[in-house]
């Protein structure tokens, strides 16, 4: 690990995650690339136990909005799903080495990770709305969807009878992590378009 780099894990919160292609190229430009990863992600959110609460596909990166696993670290967990796409596509190498984690703590700072994750493509005009971008959560927290990656919500928790994920439990002294109802209209509203004709 390079000095001066400090990763906070195993603190029981959420980590923001961003991981970019080598050199930021479009590796993930294509709908075989993209449905790749989100298959990738599936099979390691069920294998290191861990929650997703939000992520978007970009052509270039990557952003995970994620519960800490119950298996392992969530260092090698982001270590396991890089090398699970990279072996299955040509360009090599595949990732950037390293990978930028930021603590997620408070159900509002949750709320606005999400809402960054979903209005990612419009800010960088790959759509017009976050409900025109289908690699991402957004669809889940719109609808209801269910994709190919299990979105950690209210819903997922209703559909299960409010009960914790398999291989997910609460340690002492922790609380729930499923996104509360400020989280889901955050993510699924998107964009304001009165504030975007401000600017």
């Amino acid at each position: 690990m390079p000095s001066g780099l400090v990763r906070y894990q195993q603190t029981g919160g959420f980590h923001f995650l961003t991981f970019s292609c080598h050199r930021r190229l479009p590796y993930l430009k294509t709908t075989t690339a993209c449905q790749l990863f989100e298959s990738a992600l599936e099979r390691i959110r069920a294998r290191y136990h861990f929650v997703v609460a939000g992520y978007v596909v970009m052509p270039e990166h990557v952003h995970l909005l994620v519960s800490e696993p119950r298996i392992g670290a969530l260092a090698r967990a982001v270590q396991a799903l890089k090398l699970s796409v990279s072996v299955r596509r040509p360009e090599r190498p595949f990732w950037q080495p390293r990978y930028y984690d930021s603590n997620v703590h408070e159900e509002e700072a949750r709320s606005e990770v999400i809402r960054y994750i979903h209005r990612n493509p419009v800010a960088r005009g790959l759509c017009a709305k976050p409900e025109d971008w289908p690699w991402s959560s957004f669809q889940h927290y719109a609808s209801g969807a269910k994709g190919t990656v299990e979105i950690e919500s209210q819903r997922t928790a209703f559909l299960r009878g409010n009960r914790l994920p398999q291989g997910i439990g609460l340690q002492e002294g922790e609380r729930s992590c499923f996104p509360t109802q400020p989280a889901k209209d955050a993510a699924w509203m998107g964009h304001n378009p009165s504030k975007e004709n401000q600017r």
